[in-house]
């Protein structure tokens, strides 16, 4: 857009030089006929001097000089004339130019523009944030991009073939190692009929929306499990009941150390594996009720730790940050963290260092309200990339006596609450499982309050 008022201004300031050109020449025109019949009548007054020998009394030079400055006087206000056209012309491609960088500057989407050497020539803090990277201009976009990533080929193909891609949603790869999806659109740059020299790329982050897509598809997806098998488990648990029912019967009329007291035994051992099973599959596939009564956490984090510090005095458990209150149900989100951190502690207690896990809150503030952040950190084995995304599976699990539903249990707990779960590995070793929960409007009026009075 900046171009065009340029290009059109340009051609403004040179239409007026030409009517000015023209005007000029008929200037000189005019005053080349006064010359030329100025020296015609000198011509003349010469002769008639000859032939009568007395001079005529019309003062021609006087003449001259007036209309020669009526030329120049024309011409310096056409000179002024255009520098004032140029000065606003000049203005108004500044302004033009001005707004486009603000535009630029200040629009939510993300703007690349690569030329045809595959330098990044320009770039909107938007964009440097949504790829975190500072510093794009005059990098290499394979540098930024990374040399293999989905983001790199669509510029790449663009650059050499012209291929324009709309909406398409690629994964990235910041600096730290956080993983985002984002949405992009790319055109090549084109100046007529022209190869290609450079790409334009309008970047968006779909990160959150795509966890809220995920959290409506899981929220379906518990309905329609628990309304198909909460009563095929009711029933299987009332023949569980029965079977027991018998076996205890079976194992008090039978002689002690009996082989009938010993089969008796083992059916009544089984029957208890398999009650438990369907008691904690009966609490993943029930609707909860969630009331909506202030929970505080730090108390309840607190109980938490001290709970797993008596159980496992061989693992180091603190918690640490802000920890503010969330609406919800206070026996619920304790069974969630209860669980989460006793996976933790569990994982770091092989650990050859000594067993540590850590819960930290953090509060994010958002534009409307906020949320609270509870993140469980240990220094176990972390977990492996091919099972990172089947953790919150029903009946997954790693461990030898586990039944794959405490999870999927905390999951649903936290989904209900309006909030996510989500686990991750760190860097320096073990694994960090971070819940994210929405907070009271009073908690984040005190986090803004707050913020003001220390400004």
């Amino acid at each position: 857009m900046t171009f065009a008022l340029q290009a059109e201004s340009t051609q403004h300031i040179w239409e007026i030089a030409l009517g000015a050109a023209a005007g000029i020449l008929a200037v000189v025109g005019a005053v080349l006929f006064l010359l030329r019949k100025f020296f015609q009548s000198t011509r003349e007054e010469n002769q008639e001097t000859i032939s009568t020998g007395a001079p005529r009394v019309e003062n021609a030079s006087a003449f001259m000089q007036a209309s020669m400055q009526g030329v120049i006087r024309q011409l310096r206000e056409q000179e002024k004339e255009l520098e004032r056209l140029h000065k606003i012309e000049r203005e108004r491609a500044e302004h033009t130019e001005r707004l486009s960088e603000e535009v630029t500057r200040n629009m939510p989407a993300g703007l690349v523009v690569v030329n045809a050497t595959g330098i990044i020539s320009s770039a909107n803090p938007a964009a440097e944030q949504v790829l975190g990277a500072r510093g794009l201009p005059f990098r290499r976009y394979s540098e930024v991009l990374g040399e293999n990533s989905e983001l790199t080929r669509l510029i790449a193909e663009c650059l050499a073939n012209g291929s324009i891609f709309r909406r398409e949603q690629v994964k990235h790869e910041g600096a730290g190692g956080e993983a985002s999806l984002l949405g992009v659109t790319i055109s090549p740059i084109r100046r007529g009929t022209e190869k290609v020299s450079g790409a334009i790329c309008l970047i968006t982050d779909l990160t959150e929306l795509a966890a809220l897509q995920q959290q409506i598809q899981l929220k379906e997806s518990l309905a329609a499990v628990g309304e198909l098998s909460a009563g095929i488990a009711h029933e299987f648990k009332n023949a569980l009941a029965t079977i027991s029912g018998y076996a205890q019967m079976i194992s008090a009329e039978a002689a002690p150390a009996s082989e009938v007291a010993e089969s008796a035994e083992r059916i009544l051992e089984q029957t208890r594996n398999i009650t438990h099973v369907v008691t904690e599959f009966l609490k993943y596939a029930r609707p909860l009720e969630i009331s909506s009564e202030p929970v505080a956490l730090e108390p309840l984090v607190e109980r938490v730790v001290a709970d797993l510090a008596e159980a496992m005095p061989q693992v180091k458990m603190r918690f640490e940050g802000p920890l503010g209150s969330v609406p919800g149900d206070e026996g619920l989100l304790r069974q969630a963290l209860l669980n989460l951190a006793r996976n933790a502690a569990e994982a770091a207690s092989g650990a050859g260092t000594g067993g540590k896990v850590l819960i930290r809150g953090e509060f994010v503030k958002h534009e409307d309200l906020g949320t609270q952040r509870v993140t469980i950190f240990d220094n176990g084995p972390g977990i492996a990339a091919a099972n990172l995304g089947k953790l919150f599976r029903p009946f997954f699990t790693t461990k030898a006596k586990g039944t794959g539903l405490g999870l999927a249990v905390v999951q649903k707990i936290i989904v209900q609450h309006g909030g996510r779960v989500e686990a991750r590995n760190r860097p320096e070793g073990g694994a960090a499982f971070i819940v994210t929960l929405p907070a009271c409007r009073s908690v984040a009026e005190g986090v803004e309050l707050k913020k003001e009075s220390v400004s």
